[in-house]
């Protein structure tokens, strides 16, 4: 049975949120994950569950539309992607049911947590840099699937494309250049973001009234704001945007435990 959405729940705000999340996301090429959760909560009143549920559905669209825009232009390495989602897909199942499970408070607090160390990776980010060469096949394969492990699973609990953690992963500990890193990411991401997609869908915490909304509208926003990153400055955006990760992520981990009985 699908969740209840209050009155506020229609077509037009959760096209706004979407909008908001893709225009955010695109100005400083994070998911939009991060910032449409917190909308959906705090707007839609969705429980913490349903909301990451339902972002990793949209989500999943917009990693098709995103993976092929960087295939376009040659920066995907498919051997790459193969390899980190031959584990994210194993573990974006084990991550989605994690988070329906877990009370919703405790949830609450993780996915605050998340955004703090998102904020700290979106403000080191120009002084992370990878090794001077590129790293040997065999680490390289290491590396690339100890990564899927992890941000499969993160992808199915958190209710994002995983895309912040597994670029620096792959820039610092394998040695890919930013953009091939962020284009094979992608790729990886929309069959482990599936996986952890039908997970949320199975147990009940998809809102499917909200998608029609949702996912134009974090596609149009990421195009807008993609296209208006390269007009303003780089810097402001990082730092401005971190700030409100700081502020929202603050406000998740201090969410109240419910009163023992």
């Amino acid at each position: 049975m699908e969740p209840e959405v209050g009155n506020e729940g229609g077509a037009g705000t959760s096209l706004l949120i979407g909008l908001c999340a893709g225009l955010f996301g695109g100005l400083v090429g994070l998911g939009g994950g991060v910032v449409m959760i917190p909308l959906m909560v705090g707007l839609l009143k969705l429980r913490q569950k349903e909301a990451h549920g339902t972002s990793l559905v949209a989500l999943v669209f917009t990693g098709i539309v995103g993976a092929a825009t960087y295939a376009a232009k040659g920066k995907v390495d498919v051997v790459a992607a193969a390899l980190l989602a031959a584990t994210a897909t194993l573990t974006a199942r084990l991550g989605a049911r994690y988070a329906h499970v877990l009370p919703e408070w405790k949830l609450k607090r993780s996915f605050g947590a998340f955004l703090l160390v998102i904020a700290v990776l979106l403000i080191a980010r120009p002084w992370l840099a990878g090794p001077p060469e590129p790293a040997p096949l065999a680490i390289k394969a290491v590396v690339l699937l100890s990564t899927g492990v992890f941000t499969g699973f993160l992808s199915g609990m958190m209710g994002v494309g995983g895309g912040s953690i597994m670029v620096p992963a792959m820039v610092l500990l394998a040695g890919f250049p930013q953009v091939l890193a962020q284009g094979s990411s992608l790729l990886a991401m929309v069959p482990a973001g599936a996986v952890g997609a039908h997970t949320h869908w199975q147990l009940g915490n998809v809102v499917k009234r909200l998608l029609p909304g949702l996912v134009p509208g974090i596609l149009l926003g990421t195009f807008v704001g993609s296209s208006l990153a390269v007009r303003l400055p780089e810097l402001a955006l990082r730092v401005v945007f971190a700030a409100v990760l700081v502020w929202t992520g603050s406000k998740y981990i201090r969410a109240p435990r419910p009163p023992v009985a």
